[in-house]
């Protein structure tokens, strides 16, 4: 079962995480495997997205705030887009488009930063938003601050995290077909609590800044964070990790989610939703495409669910409410 540990190192400045996506990631990758339109992602493409899910969870859960945490990756490689989405109550989904080959062996910057113009962005997208509200995105390019490409999803993460919070991360990510798994070291705010949304004031800023880089506690528990290899950390449970790696360190444990209250696959695409879009399209353009394929057929991306809409529910969607006539629900 997916699970999801937090604990702090007691009496320091410093807390971690780590997530373990097993039947949730597996769920995605069979999803994606069973569309018969797209096949399964090729094996860098696992790789990426399932490190992008882990660390898409840790982030949710290393924030306070009541709304979906969106991490997307595009640029200018075969993939084209990759994104994971994580939800408060831990659900989440992922996907990705890929455009062309991809070699065996292929890193980040052969999938999305060919040309160095890759970017990732985080957006936080509030769930009771007023009108008109726009969710907060910050982005950040694929590569360093003397422009070389990063490797590494975690290295654009934590270069994320250090200007969007002014607070010292870790990251180690693993994923394979199995198990997408994650480590989060962090230092604690000297000030108050920061988040992604940028909102925190600018003595909180200074404050956190002023100390990047300069705690020693924090310094020696990173050195022992990243020694974590990827073998450990996709087969090793999390006792096991915690054990080997802060063995020295008293460890204060948060009670572990896993189940219904831990990660979990599920997507929020409804038929509803696929009307609003055909809505969106105008009548016109609906007309046109059941004149050429005899309904219109709209597959989410996220869950595989295909949705069909025949010529008597497409003009049900254009005709006002008290005129419709009973359509048919069509979903496969």
């Amino acid at each position: 079962m997916s699970e999801l540990h937090k604990f702090l190192f007691d009496g320091l400045p410093v807390r971690g995480m780590i997530v373990r996506l097993t039947d949730a990631w597996q769920e995605i990758l069979a999803r994606r495997a069973s569309n018969t339109a797209t096949g399964a992602y090729p094996q860098p493409v696992v790789e990426l997205l399932g490190e992008m899910t882990a660390a898409a969870t840790l982030m949710q859960a290393n924030i306070k705030f009541n709304g979906a945490l969106i991490l997307q990756i595009f640029g200018d490689g075969p993939v084209k887009v990759a994104v994971a989405e994580s939800k408060p109550d831990l659900s989440l989904r992922a996907t990705a488009k890929v455009m062309g080959e991809l070699p065996a062996d292929a890193h980040l910057p052969d999938m999305v930063n060919v040309n160095n113009k890759g970017r990732c962005a985080i957006t936080l997208d509030p769930k009771d938003k007023l009108p008109g509200t726009t969710p907060y995105q910050g982005v950040v390019p694929l590569f360093g601050d003397d422009g070389e490409k990063l490797g590494k999803l975690s290295d654009v993460l934590q270069h994320y995290m250090l200007q969007s919070e002014q607070l010292d991360t870790t990251l180690v990510l693993a994923a394979d077909d199995k198990v997408a798994a994650g480590l989060l070291i962090q230092r604690l705010p000297v000030k108050g609590e920061g988040n992604l949304e940028g909102t925190a004031d600018k003595d909180h800023d200074q404050a956190n800044e002023d100390q990047i880089g300069r705690n020693e506690d924090y310094n020696r528990i990173s050195i022992l964070a990243s020694s974590l290899t990827r073998d450990e950390l996709l087969t090793l449970d999390v006792e096991t990790i915690l054990r080997r790696l802060f063995w020295e360190e008293k460890l204060l444990r948060f009670e572990p989610q896993a189940g219904m209250l831990g990660p979990r696959f599920a997507c929020t695409c409804g038929r509803e939703r696929v009307a609003q879009m055909i809505r969106g399209l105008g009548e016109q353009e609906a007309e046109s495409i059941l004149a050429e394929r005899g309904n219109i057929e709209v597959g989410c991306d996220f869950c595989g669910k295909q949705y069909r809409f025949d010529a008597v529910d497409a003009a049900q969607l254009f005709t006002p409410l008290g005129d419709q006539i009973p359509g048919s629900p069509v979903v496969q």
